[in-house]
């Protein structure tokens, strides 16, 4: 063969090697985005449970893909470390109880109200240093203890205090604030959002997937009792998880609550938010128990 055949015949060789690899990126990229579309159309997404007693029952919650805990409780991740089950930390963000180690650290300044329910304090979310200071105080000594995500709960208490389209406007940017701040520190960390809507057009693509209480079935902590959800809240609830399921393609879990003992509540209410396409999880108002959901030996 001559030197010029021998180009023009490893150069065709070569170009069909990028051909290939070509083809097979682009059916990669199809599959994937296929697989993304049938799983925000299936409602499918990790499996997760909320757990925030004393002890965690490492051995029940390894049947999830995640498993939340109440970090103050002493649980140690990296003890627990396992390739199957990630550990988050629950976190609140919008609102402060003054039994948090870092209560005594938030000036007075920042805290505009209390949530009289809940025994806790709002913080004022457009406060300049209050980024910094939650992923410095709450965040970072988390992170250090091993948790790589973080359920960010009371993400709409500032409606507590804020009862202006500015006033709302203006927490509304603190939030994003935060979001963006424990991202920036952590790139690696996966957020989980317990509401946070307003935000959601913001920061969508800093989110691991999103969840909101009592579809079916709620636990009213001020009168100590488990409730019916009215059917205008529900719809207004399952409006918001169409947009996030399509819109921004992200899993939604449906926390609800059933009394400990009661297994038909909990099955119906399981059976009732999966039809809806979304991933379930019901447990006791205390969260106090392991409840049930689509854990990983069920769905096997």
């Amino acid at each position: 063969m001559s030197i010029g055949k021998r180009q023009r015949h490893d150069m065709c060789a070569f170009y069909r090697r990028v051909v290939c690899a070509a083809r097979l990126v682009l059916v990669g990229l199809l599959s994937s985005i296929a697989h993304e579309r049938a799983w925000a159309d299936a409602g499918a997404g990790p499996s997760i449970a909320l757990f925030y007693g004393t002890q965690p029952p490492v051995s029940q919650l390894r049947n999830f893909d995640v498993a939340v805990v109440e970090p103050d409780s002493g649980f140690e991740p990296l003890k627990h470390k396992n390739p199957d089950t990630a550990w988050f930390a629950y976190v609140s963000v919008g609102e402060v109880e003054p039994q948090r180690p870092y209560y005594a650290a938030i000036p007075k300044a920042w805290q505009l109200g209390d949530n009289t329910v809940w025994g806790a304090k709002v913080i004022d979310q457009d406060a300049a240093d209050w980024p910094a200071f939650y992923v410095e105080n709450v965040i970072a000594p988390l992170w250090k203890k091993g948790y790589r995500g973080f359920f960010l709960d009371t993400l709409d208490s500032y409606q507590i205090v804020a009862k202006t389209d500015a006033a709302r406007a203006r927490q509304e940017r603190g939030l994003v604030a935060v979001v963006r701040a424990i991202k920036a520190r952590y790139p690696r960390a996966r957020l989980i959002f317990n509401r946070g809507f307003e935000i959601l057009p913001q920061v969508h693509s800093l989110v691991y997937a999103v969840a909101f209480e009592s579809l079916y079935r709620g636990w009213d902590q001020a009168a100590k009792r488990y409730t019916e959800i009215t059917q205008a809240d529900r719809e207004w609830l399952l409006a918001q998880a169409k947009t996030i399921r399509e819109q921004y393609r992200l899993p939604v879990l449906a926390i609800d609550y059933c009394a400990p003992a009661d297994s038909v509540c909990a099955a119906d209410t399981v059976n009732r938010i999966s039809a809806a396409g979304l991933v379930p999880y019901v447990t006791d108002g205390g969260l106090q128990t392991v409840g049930v959901g689509p854990a990983r030996a069920m769905r096997q």
